[in-house]
């Protein structure tokens, strides 16, 4: 019966991987031992307790680890991942933590990695790891430069004592790539469209284990510079105080009280077009009570902000400065009626301080200039069904409503200036974005699920659809209305061969783009002028993406893998104009210490 579940999951995994298609680039950093510490701490201690763990006890004698590496993509610097395993067994009992990686593609990729890491006095850890990610670019689709690259180096350091958990991690991060998306205009060869983000960061945190009022205080600033002169820096400190257990007589149950108190303050500047420069300071108080018997409880609390803010530019006639105090809701609840089923509900919203560097994450062509505004989601009320399914499948549908101020999206900018000369600035052939804003409703639907048939398989997927209803733009563009993935991983071999596989279908998004013409001038006879049409209603296509992975540990130290990005071949853009790598191979040897 085993077996022939065994064969049934692997025809499945064959079949869905001929439906969805490739997720940018991927490749697998398998065994790496340490995540950044701040991605770690981002999920807050919470009085609810969290959803069980999968797969169950009976099937984690032996349990399969993964390890979840974010990427940058060369092909569009879009953020994806997948869920690479840890397949490296452990000979002797010995564990092999330490690790380089090399390996080379089409497109001219290349891949280097590495992290170094070791214990002492098993009370103190130091590591270090470092990554380069580069691509010669579309050089068939593009007369002039798209090659990109991107490396970091980063140190740690955990300590860990009686009453607590120390960590302290550094990294420096350059991005080097192009604005490469002209479609208007055809501009030499030889254009020089260069833009060079640096980023260092640096993060403190501290998980108190037996402090009974103080769990954990984290520390987190970043500091951002820009080919174009742009700077940003920004600090954050949060503490999250509780008190946790608390029994209620003879009723069953328990209180839970929880207090976070934050203080972020970012500053940005930049120099060039209209030179806007803005300051925040929020301070943020978030108390909240629960009441928890068993699997069902109640959590009732509030979210306090208070914001001063500054904005400045070329074009206001004075700085703009604003103090103000928000009151947002926090409420859940759940109620566990069968382990199948666990109805759930409730309100939420909160301040979002919208950062040139996080911006710069989801869209990497923006024109260094930003009029930054922080997104207010007044509230959002959702409600949902979850469960566990005979251990083995856990699944998750809600759906919500919400009002938010200020949701910011990527509009499309035309020329800065109507001269007829292609001696332009990188950013100035109608190929880069800018952040706009309005207020309006939000309505999303989504689900997701996991399925564990095996020990060592795993299969997820997960369906979004999210709509907004803005007061002044009648669309909101470059967001999918739909977006759908599917992954698993598998296990071969005594564990010495991992496959990965991951899919992403996105629907058709709408953008704003440019045609330009050249008319006589107005002010100098025989003159001419670059005149720019806005077709407020484009469309960027949806896409397909699929990717496979592969690696063989055929020694204890050594190993080799494969990734295949893109194999459907899709040629779709991320934005107007920034068209993705076609089908992309990528394979490479790993040495293990």
């Amino acid at each position: 019966m085993n077996k022939q579940i065994q064969i049934l999951s692997i025809l499945f995994l064959g079949f869905s991987s001929v439906a969805f298609s490739q997720i940018k680039e991927e490749k697998l950093i398998l065994n790496k031992k340490r995540e950044p510490e701040v991605k770690k701490i981002e999920k807050k201690k919470t009085s609810v307790e969290t959803v069980k763990n999968y797969p169950p006890e009976e099937k984690s004698a032996n349990p399969v680890k993964y390890t979840i590496t974010d990427v940058p993509v060369v092909s569009d610097f879009k953020t994806s991942t997948i869920q690479g395993e840890d397949v490296a067994p452990k000979f002797d009992g010995t564990a092999q933590d330490n690790y380089i990686q090399f390996g080379m593609g089409n497109y001219g990729k290349i891949l280097g990695d590495a992290h170094v890491s070791k214990v002492l006095n098993n009370k103190l850890e130091v590591g270090a790891d470092a990554h380069w990610l580069s691509t010669q670019g579309l050089k068939k689709e593009y007369i002039w430069d798209s090659k990109q690259s991107s490396a970091t180096v980063g140190a740690f350091m955990n300590s860990y004592g009686e009453k607590g958990k120390f960590n302290l991690n550094a990294e420096y991060g350059l991005d080097h790539y192009n604005y490469y998306g002209i479609y208007a205009l055809q501009p030499d060869a030889g254009v020089n469209l260069d833009q060079k983000v640096n980023q260092f960061k640096v993060n403190g945190y501290y998980d108190f284990y037996s402090n009974e009022i103080l769990n954990d205080v984290r520390v987190k600033s970043s500091f951002l510079t820009d080919h174009f002169d742009a700077k940003e820096n920004q600090v954050s400190l949060l503490a999250n105080l509780s008190k946790h257990a608390v029994e209620l007589g003879d009723s069953g149950f328990t209180l839970n009280a929880d207090l976070g108190l934050g203080l972020e303050a970012v500053k940005t500047e930049f120099t060039i077009r209209d030179a806007n420069s803005s300051n925040f300071v929020n301070a943020s108080l978030t108390p909240k009570i629960s009441f928890r018997k068993g699997d069902s409880y109640l959590s009732i609390g509030s979210s306090f902000s208070f914001l001063n803010s500054k904005n400045d530019n070329l074009i206001l006639a004075e700085q703009l400065k604003s103090n103000k105090t928000y009151w947002f809701p926090q409420a859940e609840f759940q109620y566990a009626a069968a382990n199948e089923f666990k109805f759930y509900g409730g309100v939420d919203g909160g301040l979002k301080l919208n950062t040139y560097g996080e911006l710069l994450q989801d869209n990497p062509f923006l024109v260094s200039d930003q009029y930054l505004r922080p997104t207010e989601t007044k509230y959002h009320f959702y409600a949902g069904l979850r469960g566990d399914i005979d251990e083995t499948f856990k699944y998750d549908v809600s759906a919500g409503f919400g009002k938010m101020n200020n949701i910011m999206f990527f509009r499309a900018n035309t020329l800065f200036d109507n001269a007829f000369t292609l001696n332009r600035s990188a950013y100035n052939f109608a190929n880069t974005f800018s952040t706009v804003y309005d207020d309006g409703n939000v309505s999303d639907i989504k689900g997701s699920l996991q399925y564990f048939p095996l020990e060592n398989l795993v299969i997820d997927g997960e369906v979004r659809f999210q709509k907004f209803d803005l007061n002044n733009y009648k669309n909101i563009y470059n967001v999918p209305l739909l977006t759908a993935s599917f992954g698993a991983k598998y296990t071969m071999l005594a564990k010495k061969l991992l496959l990965g596989f991951k899919g992403i279908v996105a629907s058709d998004r709408t953008t704003n783009s440019y045609i330009l013409n050249a008319v006589p001038g107005p002010l100098v006879a025989g003159s001419m002028v670059y005149q720019s049409t806005e077709n407020t209603n484009d469309k960027v296509g949806g896409y397909a993406d699929l990717n496979l992975s592969a690696e063989y540990k055929f020694h204890k130290n050594f190993s080799i893998f494969a990734v295949g990005n893109n194999l459907l071949n899709s040629k779709y853009q991320t934005y107007k104009g920034y068209k993705v790598l076609g089908a992309q191979v990528l394979g490479g040897v790993k040495i293990t210490f």
